[in-house]
């Protein structure tokens, strides 16, 4: 699967940086419970957001071929005083600098750890441009305010995921992805406002070998159709499958089975 340019993945990082950053100064209640998250408080959403970019530029910049334990990050934990949003948005943006700096120096090809099989500092790029848009999207629907993200970082999304979702499978022993083995089923998703060049549609195939993937339009055991901002937080399980725009055709159990035994990543 072709990944989109290394600048691509900055560029959206220091985007969402941005946005989440204005959305803690926007007057909202820091001590809210994420419903998408219920065991984290806002600032602590935000605080796990800021402290996971500032644990990949440390690695990052030095270039780690081990991991490097969170503790040992320098301000991994944000600020001392809680509450304080003025404070907890200088630190995130402080985050957001660093690790776009650290990822741009670096390319997409210089060797870092990570924990899968595609160990350089491309796949940090990725992974943190995901990590910050669907965590950007739990801050967004704690506050009610309205969610978007750019239509080639959601597909893109979806992209990683199931590429994760399949390394698990085939590297890690977990019980949950061991248990997505099975004859004949599939899952179809169907992204219905995106220009066709972008080919916002993927079957998922559930075999006794294991989880394949591909993009395409493709009769499955059950489909998940709707905007492509709204299937990519349901198959993040963001969004009940019964939200408006979003349609289950098929074997909804299915579908409730994989999305119960993806949680990991």
């Amino acid at each position: 699967m072709t990944l989109l340019p290394h600048d691509r993945y900055c560029n959206e990082i220091a985007h969402q940086v941005g946005q989440l950053r204005d959305l803690v100064t926007s007057g909202v209640d820091l001590s809210a419970t994420v419903p998408t998250c219920p065991d984290w408080s806002l600032e602590q959403l935000v605080r796990h957001m800021g402290g996971a970019l500032r644990w990949v530029d440390a690695m990052v910049r030095s270039r780690a071929q081990e991991r490097i334990e969170r503790e040992q990050v320098p301000l991994g934990a944000g600020p001392e005083t809680e509450g304080d949003a003025a404070a907890l948005a200088a630190w995130l943006a402080e985050a957001g600098d660093l690790v776009v700096g650290a990822l741009r120096e670096a390319g997409p090809d210089t060797e870092v750890w990570s924990w899968t099989g595609k160990a350089d500092s491309g796949f940090w790029a990725r992974r943190m441009a995901h990590e910050i848009t669907v965590h950007r999207a739990d801050a967004t629907l704690t506050v009610g305010q309205p969610y978007e993200v750019a239509p080639d970082i959601a597909a893109d999304a979806l992209d990683e995921w199931l590429q994760l979702v399949q390394w698990v499978q085939r590297n890690a022993p977990h019980q949950d992805a061991k248990e997505l083995r099975g004859p004949g089923r599939s899952i179809h998703l169907h992204a219905t406002d995106t220009e066709p060049a972008l080919n916002a549609e993927w079957l998922i195939e559930l075999g006794e070998n294991g989880v394949t993937w591909r993009r395409g339009h493709e009769k499955a055991t059950v489909a998940l159709r709707g905007p492509l901002t709204s299937v990519l937080l349901a198959f993040y399980r963001r969004l009940p499958l019964d939200s408006p725009g979003l349609e289950v055709l098929g074997d909804r159990e299915l579908l409730d089975f994989w999305l119960n035994r993806t949680t990991f990543g």
